[in-house]
Order: structure tokens, then C-alpha cells, then sequence
């Protein structure tokens, strides 16, 4: 739709002369950032393959006794492949397919950690609350396929891979977590966290299928940095920030799956506050697209029963502690 609003960004740069602009911005984002240099390798990839790369430098203080350390940090967003009413399989592997290829440009650019969005593989059908089919997209942790394509992709481009599942723990009797599970660069899987907040509000009927995660406020140690994840509805709250940081975390990523009409207005400001309060850099992350599903669904709100859960806005953003914004 030509009417359609695409994003605060691009309204400003529409209706602000440039130099009224540039004060905006700056007082809106902070100090303004360099982009990086995008190989033609890539471009031609993201070209053939219809997707979009952009790449931004975070300048540190300078140190004189302790050498500048270097981490390239990706993060990908995404929408579902096919329509939900396809097989399960064939969604998944449409899915692993797809971000196979957003992965090979991520490791032509040398990225060393990379996070996915919340629940990556397959459509956020938690609006739902069906039980059959979509409880059979639930994984193990350790076994799953999911979590052995990432293992090829972790040594193969030598990155750290953040894959948040949902996860089937089948040791405690097929109990499901939303989980995100940690893999070294090396390969091997580091650990899990599992997400500890769970909204009970509109089409979020995310109980129906899990419960609030038991893995506390780990932060992983890796090659690159130490690392921690707060899975999507935890960003409401500053306390939940605060621990990750207290536990020591250099970057807190925040892999979500979030609507506009619900949290739009909230998006821009959670993960940048989490940045500033807790002295550490945050990437927040939420998924594309407005997904369908086969039967129509509601959520004791009044609303009349529909078919989806509302639009992903994506809107990808990393902050450093001083409020400096990445588009």
C-alpha cells in the first residue's frame, strides 16, 4: 500500500530539511555511526537471494595499556517461508534453507556471534492455542535438527550461534520450554536459557504451551565475549536487565517475535534503557511478516475470531551504553 507507514526513520528523512534532521537524530539516537563496508561478495549474494545486509561500526573508548578488541556481532530477522497450512517438514526446511543463506553472508562478513529471532524456525503459532499440529515443531535441545544445522554452521564459519528454539525436554516428560540454545564457535552447544517471563495478554497465549523457564540468568563465556539472552517478554522488565548484567554479561540479545499495535511504541526504548542502566550492549531482534493460520482463533478479549496474529515489524536495533542506536 502506498499509504503504509513504513518506519519513524524514513518519515523523518521524507519531511526534514538536512540539517534539522541531523539535530533530531541525534538527540532521538545519539551520536551518528559509520557503516561498514559490505563486500560485493555479499551484495551479489544478498541480491540473488532477496534479502537485505546492513553493517555499522560501535567505537569503544581507547586504552593504553590494554590492546582494542574487535567483535563483529550479527543478528537476523526473518519471515516464515511457506504457508502454515503446508507440511510441518516442509516449513522447517524451508526455513532452515532460507536462513542457511542470510548465514553464508553473515560468515563471508566474519561475523562472530550471531543470534536468530525468538522461536526461528517455524511460525509463532502460540496465538493459536492448538495443540495439534504445532507442538511437533518442539525440539531437543541437544539433539534436534535444528540444533545440528546450527553446529555445521558454528564451525564451519567459526561464529557463535544463538538459536532460540522451542524446545521438548524430553528427560522430564516432553515438557516445553522456549528456549534459546548456545553454540560455540568450535561447534559444540554451550548451554540453553530459557525464557522467564511469559505474557498472558491479547493474542499472547503463549502459557498454553510453556511455562516460565528455569535456567535463571546464565551468562555464557565464549571466544568472543560473555553473552546473554532475554528472550522476548522478559525485556518488560528492568529487574530481569539487571540480573543478566550483574551476572556479568558484556551483550544481552534480545531474540523476540512482537506486534505492532501491542509494543511498537515500547520497542525503541526497553533494550536502549537496558543499555544505558546495566553498562552493556543490547541487540534487539523481532521477526517479519504477518503470518496466517488455518483456523480462526481468539483470545477472550472481546475481539472477533481471526486468522492472524498481526504484523512483525522487524525493526532490528543494537545500542551501546551511551545511547548510540544501530538502524
Amino acid at each position: 500500500m502506498a499509504s503504509e507507514f513504513s518506519s519513524i526513520e524514513e518519515s523523518l528523512e521524507k519531511h526534514l530539511p538536512p540539517s534539522e534532521l541531523q539535530n533530531v537524530v541525534r538527540i532521538l539516537y545519539g551520536k551518528p555511526l559509520s557503516k561498514l563496508d559490505i563486500s560485493k561478495e555479499v551484495q551479489a549474494l544478498s541480491t540473488e537471494k532477496d534479502f537485505e545486509v546492513q553493517g555499522y561500526v560501535i567505537n569503544g573508548d581507547a586504552e593504553e595499556l590494554r590492546p582494542a578488541k574487535i567483535v563483529r556481532v550479527g543478528a537476523i530477522q526473518n519471515k516464515i517461508v511457506l504457508p502454515t497450512t503446508s507440511p510441518l517438514e516442509d516449513q522447517r526446511s524451508a526455513i532452515h534453507k532460507r536462513i542457511g543463506e542470510l548465514v553464508e553472508a553473515a560468515g563471508l562478513c566474519n561475523v562472530n556471534i550471531l543470534c536468530l529471532q525468538e522461536a526461528w524456525p517455524m511460525p509463532f503459532a502460540f496465538c493459536t492455542r492448538e495443540k495439534t499440529p504445532w507442538c511437533e515443531l518442539a525440539e531437543d535441545a541437544l539433539t534436534g535438527p535444528t540444533t545440528k544445522l546450527c553446529q555445521e554452521w558454528a564451525k564451519k564459519y567459526n561464529m557463535v550461534v544463538i538459536s532460540p528454539i522451542l524446545e521438548r525436554d524430553e528427560v522430564h516428560g516432553d515438557t516445553l520450554w522456549n528456549t534459546a540454545v548456545v553454540i560455540s564457535n568450535t561447534g559444540k552447544v554451550i548451554g540453553k536459557s530459557r525464557k522467564n517471563h511469559i505474557p498472558r495478554v491479547g493474542d499472547f497465549n503463549e502459557s498454553t504451551y510453556y511455562m516460565e523457564g528455569n535456567t535463571g540468568h546464565k551468562v555464557f563465556e565464549t571466544a568472543f565475549g560473555r553473552i546473554a539472552i532475554n528472550i522476548c517478554y522478559g525485556r518488560h522488565h528492568p529487574q530481569n536487565w539487571m540480573m543478566y548484567g550483574i551476572n556479568g554479561a558484556d551483550i544481552v540479545f534480545n531474540p523476540s517475535a512482537t506486534v505492532g499495535e501491542l509494543s511498537e511504541p515500547m520497542w525503541g526504548i526497553e533494550a536502549r534503557n537496558a543499555a544505558i542502566a546495566n553498562s552493556y550492549f543490547t541487540v534487539a531482534i523481532n521477526r517479519v511478516g504477518t503470518e496466517s493460520f488455518p483456523n480462526e482463533f481468539s483470545s477472550g478479549d472481546g475481539k472477533p475470531a481471526h486468522k492472524d496474529f498481526g504484523h512483525f515489524y522487524g525493526k532490528l536495533w543494537n545500542f551501546k551504553l551511551e545511547l548510540t542506536k544501530i538502524p
